[in-house]
């Protein structure tokens, strides 16, 4: 099926590129549950029999029957129901199944009649580059990012935006590039640029939108108000952006972006100063993160952002084998749950709660969290790369990959890859290929040389790939980082949910030289 595209209600399934868009909107389903609607679009009106199913999704591999209808059901749940008001997907008793929707194939450059989305370059596709610091004093670059960062945050909730990551736009940050070549580099039509210059208690903000097809400016504006007025002047410039590229939609969408805003400056500073640290996976950039956060939630006990993000950091400790691991297991839950009360709608609160369920090896929980932040921000990649890295704890590696291919797609040049490519690293062991592992473990820690995670999980591939050297010296790396490395550390707080891929781990340590 490689390469062929389907278009059936408003859905568009692209078997190349392992999507499924509704509306020009990611939906997410799990890789079992692409492969069963890749081979029931493949075959529309037939009658596929359950074993002619189980091969399509599980390429021959000896699976029970009831995988193949928790799938199913799973499939039906995302897709919902059929214009008609049935179901998509018909049981044929003691047979089979069979799709009953109108299903079309695609040309390659062929999206009329679906009301979907061309991936990526259709419609609205967009990347805010940082804003220019020309603020007095160098050290409020932290404000103008944090303008950007909530910029874009408010724009990846709308539906119809395909929004590149701040990750992966940020790594133009202190650099002047041409706005075509960004463009091109990240498969977008417009960019959003800027400028903040905060004196006293007075904001400038100027903003402009590019269409780097042409080249020409669709919208620019300047905004001068009080600092107090930072979060007023943040949804000015995004509900100009979207009048701007899709008026049409504008008004029925207009709400979807607004937020609920700290009640303090300096609780929403603390958020952002914590920013750059909370995704490194190093200890050190760890702890400044959670002290950042902590402030804020002391200054502004209601601010659900700083409050998802704390409980993430705690949740990461445990991953890094630091802390008091129960302790701060059970602070991890109770500050999660407290952002959802705090805000339901915010996609950074499920994101916790599902990393903590990740970290807690509640694989169905946390899954479930990561649908619900990712419903709330079809465009939020660390969300897609952590469900990836969640499949792989509990050795779904086929599901992993499939996530983490999506995440690179929505942030192609992430200065945060090094995560994505431990998650990567890890499937490869898991699925016994050594080597992978270690190529892409190395790599990891050439982009993040403090990521401890990556260099204990490099110590087991190199060491079951019998490569004693990189094994030692990995292994002495990750122990200078988690002094109490251990196979009883492993064996109790290490995320991975099967006992049998627990030992395999353990075993590579243990090659490696772990006592």
């Amino acid at each position: 099926m490689t390469g062929r595209r389907f278009a059936f209600g408003g859905f568009v399934l692209n078997s190349e590129t392992g999507t499924l868009l509704l509306e020009g909107v990611p939906v997410s389903v799990g890789y079992r549950a692409f492969l069963l609607l890749t081979a029931f679009l493949g075959r529309p009106g037939e009658v596929l029999t359950k074993s002619e199913l189980m091969d399509a999704a599980w390429q021959g591999a000896a699976v029970e029957e009831t995988n193949l209808t928790v799938q199913i059901a799973s499939l039906r749940k995302q897709l919902g129901m059929s214009p008609g008001g049935g179901e998509w997907i018909a049981t044929v008793p003691r047979v089979g199944y069979r799709f009953v929707g109108a299903v079309k194939q695609l040309a390659d450059r062929e999206d009329e009649g679906t009301g979907a989305l061309k991936e990526p370059e259709s419609g609205p596709s967009i990347a805010v580059l940082p804003f220019v610091n020309i603020s007095p004093d160098p050290d409020q670059e932290y404000f103008t990012d944090g303008i950007v960062e909530d910029i874009i945050t408010s724009l990846s909730k709308l539906r119809w935006f395909f929004v590149i990551a701040r990750n992966s736009t940020f790594a133009y940050k202190g650099k002047a590039p041409d706005v075509r070549e960004v463009a091109r580099d990240l498969g977008v039509r417009y960019v959003l640029e800027g400028s903040v210059r905060k004196a006293g208690d007075r904001l400038r903000v100027s903003a402009q939108l590019i269409d780097a097809v042409s080249g020409a400016h669709v919208w620019a504006e300047r905004y001068d108000r009080p600092v107090a007025d930072v979060f007023a002047v943040q949804d000015e410039i995004t509900a100009s952006v979207v009048a701007a590229i899709e008026p049409q939609l504008y008004a029925a969408e207009a709400l979807r972006f607004q937020s609920k805003a700290p009640e303090s400056l300096d609780a929403w500073g603390c958020v952002i100063r914590a920013m750059p640290y909370i995704w490194t996976w190093d200890a050190q950039s760890d702890d400044t993160a959670l002290n950042l956060l902590k402030r804020a939630t002391e200054i502004d006990p209601t601010y659900a952002r700083a409050h998802s993000l704390l409980a993430f950091c705690f949740a990461s400790r445990l991953n890094l084998g630091r802390g008091d691991e129960e302790r701060e297991m059970a602070i991890a839950f109770t500050t999660a749950r407290r952002a959802i009360e705090l805000d339901v709608e915010d996609p950074w609160a499920h994101l916790a709660a599902a990393y903590v369920h990740t970290m807690s090896r509640q694989t169905e929980s946390a899954v479930e969290e990561f649908g619900e932040a990712l419903t709330r921000n079809p465009n939020f990649a660390l969300a897609r790369m952590l469900l990836g890295a969640a499949y792989a704890y509990a050795g779904m590696v086929e599901d992993s990959f499939h996530h983490l291919e999506l995440a690179t797609r929505l942030s192609p040049r992430d200065n945060s890859q090094a995560a994505n490519l431990s998650a990567m690293g890890f499937c490869y062991l898991i699925a016994g290929r050594f080597a992978e592992a270690v190529t892409c473990e190395r790599r990891a820690v050439q982009l993040k040389p403090r990521f401890g995670t990556a260099w204990r999980t490099l110590a087991a591939a190199a060491g079951l790939a019998g490569d004693t050297a990189v094994a030692a010296g990995a292994l002495a790396e990750a122990k200078r980082m988690q002094p109490s490395l251990s196979a009883e550390w492993v064996e109790k707080y290490f995320p991975v949910v099967r006992a049998e891929d627990r030992a395999r781990y353990i075993d590579g340590l243990r090659l490696a030289g772990l006592e």
